[in-house]
């Protein structure tokens, strides 16, 4: 969690775009024109943020959702898992390069400026063993960010992984669920408060999200919502 000592850097120094390198406007390290071709997921299920086909408008539901409810109450993803916003993902992911996720995290928190604001920020959790190797939680350095933009706290600890759980792209629904059953746990000194926001860099299937959410949920959420960046347009998913 090192974005204050990044705003200190970027009032010295002229910004650039990550994408382009151009001149971008200070302390967004994004330039209008990148940021226009940001893939936006405006047509999506308003429950799980899955990109549907179609216009544009609101789409309501998708059959997932309907048949099968996620255990979290939204899911807030402005952008689809697409060129050229990936690049910044894999930047930060991949990369470690945090302005990149100092850049998301701001266009997280822009669309977020109508939403209730949560009790608390909860940033997914990753395994011991995979943060040692890559030396930091995305979704943690996300979280701070959120938290300071949003002035809400955030719980870098309560959310455990306490298994290391196997790659779920080639499961299917059920499998998915079962490789995840008891992955996440609430290790906080007291409950989580009622409402929970969940955050992500991307959601792909939403089996990951169900499972944190339903953890948080056991342990007294009231309300979850999901906040990712990105939501891929993957009709898999399971919520």
């Amino acid at each position: 969690m090192v974005y204050k000592w990044l705003d200190i850097v970027h009032a010295a120094w002229p910004a650039r775009c990550l994408l382009c390198a151009g001149t971008a406007p200070r302390g967004r390290d994004l330039c209008g024109d990148c940021a226009a071709d940001l893939p936006t997921n405006g047509y999506a299920c308003q429950r799980c943020a899955l990109p549907l086909g179609g216009g544009g408008g609101l789409s309501g539901e998708c059959g997932g959702c309907r048949s099968r409810p996620p255990p979290f109450d939204a899911l807030v993803a402005p952008y689809r898992y697409a060129p050229p916003l990936h690049t910044l993902i894999a930047e930060l992911k991949f990369g470690g390069r945090l302005a990149a996720g100092r850049v998301m995290a701001d266009l997280l928190a822009d669309a977020l400026v109508d939403r209730v604001v949560p009790d608390l920020i909860v940033p997914l959790p990753l395994h011991p063993r995979r943060l040692a190797r890559r030396g930091f939680n995305q979704a943690a350095e996300l979280a701070a960010r959120l938290s300071r933009r949003l002035d809400c706290p955030a719980a870098f600890a309560g959310l455990q992984r306490r298994r290391d759980t196997s790659a779920q792209a080639a499961l299917d629904r059920r499998a998915r669920r079962r490789n995840l059953a008891g992955a996440f746990v609430w290790a906080g000194e007291r409950p989580p408060p009622a409402r929970v926001a969940l955050v992500d860099d991307v959601v792909t299937t939403g089996s990951t999200a169900s499972a944190a959410a339903r953890a948080l949920r056991r342990a007294g959420a009231n309300w979850i919502e999901v906040w990712a960046v990105a939501r891929t347009p993957n009709r898999r998913s399971d919520g």
